[in-house]
């Protein structure tokens, strides 16, 4: 047979060596874009992004063959019907790219929120990616998938996130369209928290109107792209490896502020994408400022940003107690808007999670519900996508 780039084949190159698979899982993580590091290029360089994979929430989904012989792809309850066109689109492109079709039904268990600063647009492209490929038994780098697919246009953290997980640093796209280099990974310490603010159906700029805010807006001056990258080369990573949470919180809020002022015209005048979420998250860095019983002076403080365009926010925290502490004392207070919810979720210090049943491992049901017994990254209650954190 003639071998096309990327089969996977015997040791002798002639015949695979497994059949497809009967079915193929993808579980992956959501991202918080944390900020480019120079977004007009003022320094020579275009973009460069900061970014930080979560447990929680994520998106999963299941290939497998379809009885009827017709391609289809369906969503569970609660998945928006227009994932399941992206979806659809994208098992259609990667026909076109590869020449391999078959007939599959795709299940959308779960998707991140679109639109809303997780990164759904690429990792719903990669686990569909990745589930097709891993069907028809070929292995492709993920940044091929990306440009297939159209992802990872300013930003490489998605694909990043998507393959390894973690702390991310990237340098930019390439001048010849390939997506961003991966410049540095660190995973976080294990008892840090973030915690979420989110705006159930709430939706960032996206499109045309996200197009139309960046034209509108003067280049970041060389001044702030000068700065955000030396709190993320002086604070933010090596807070991230080793020289403490207050270091680290630091920095990146230093890189929000310079980026939430930066984008706030796009913003009706507010670094964060509603009012009401920018009143709690000032309070939410005042109140993490302030000392309190059992936390020593390098655990004070709170990261606190938007990602990309929102409407999520967060705040990244020492612990997990911390984190209830402060989100209590914020609905106490009257904080949290009607509207806005918190959720505390762990950093993610992996990636994308592909499972071949037959190989082994339990298999999830083409239906909303995992069952009990599934293996321990897939909660059958929640939306975590890894080992369940102690909250």
């Amino acid at each position: 047979m003639n071998a096309i780039p990327g089969l996977l084949q015997g040791d002798d190159g002639d015949e695979p060596v497994e059949a497809a698979p009967r079915q193929v899982h993808v579980e992956a993580p959501a991202r918080l874009h944390l900020g480019f590091l120079d977004p007009a290029g003022s320094l020579g360089r275009p973009f460069g992004s900061l970014g930080l994979t979560i447990d929680a929430p994520c998106t999963r989904l299941t290939l497998a063959p379809a009885a009827d012989g017709v391609t289809r792809v369906e969503a569970a309850p609660g998945v928006p019907p227009q994932e399941a066109e992206r979806a659809a689109a994208h098992l259609a492109a990667l026909e076109r790219r590869t020449g391999r079709s078959a007939a599959l039904r795709l299940r959308l268990h779960e998707v991140l929120p679109p639109h809303a600063g997780f990164g759904s647009g690429t990792q719903l492209a990669l686990a569909v990616g990745r589930a097709f490929l891993r069907w028809h038994r070929l292995d492709l780098p993920s940044a091929q998938l990306a440009q297939w697919l159209g992802r990872g246009l300013r930003s490489g953290i998605g694909i990043a996130g998507f393959d390894q997980g973690g702390l991310l640093l990237d340098g930019g796209p390439l001048s010849d369209g390939r997506p961003a280099p991966l410049l540095a990974r660190l995973a976080l310490p294990p008892a840090w928290r973030v915690l979420l603010v989110t705006e159930p159906g709430g939706r960032g700029l996206s499109g045309a109107a996200e197009r139309a805010a960046l034209a509108s807006l003067p280049p970041l001056p060389r001044e702030a792209a000068a700065r955000i990258c030396h709190e993320t080369l002086m604070r933010i990573l090596p807070g991230a490896g080793g020289a403490g949470f207050s270091t680290f919180a630091a920095g990146l809020s230093a890189v929000q502020t310079v980026l939430g002022e930066h984008f706030a015209p796009a913003q009706d005048g507010e670094p964060f994408a509603r009012p009401a979420i920018g009143r709690l998250m000032r309070w939410l860095a005042e109140a993490a400022a302030q000392p309190a019983p059992g936390l020593g002076p390098a655990q004070t403080g709170a990261g606190i940003g938007q990602s990309s365009w929102g409407p999520t926010a967060f705040a990244l925290l020492p612990s997990a107690e911390r984190a209830r502490t402060l989100a209590e004392a914020a609905r106490r207070a009257g904080l949290l808007a009607p509207g806005l919810q918190f959720q505390i979720v762990a950093p993610c210090a992996h990636g994308a999670r592909v499972v071949v049943p037959e190989r082994g491992l339990p298999a999830w049901p083409m239906s909303s519900n995992p069952p009990v017994q599934a293996p321990r990254w897939n909660v059958p209650t929640s939306s975590t996508c890894s080992p369940p954190a102690r909250r």
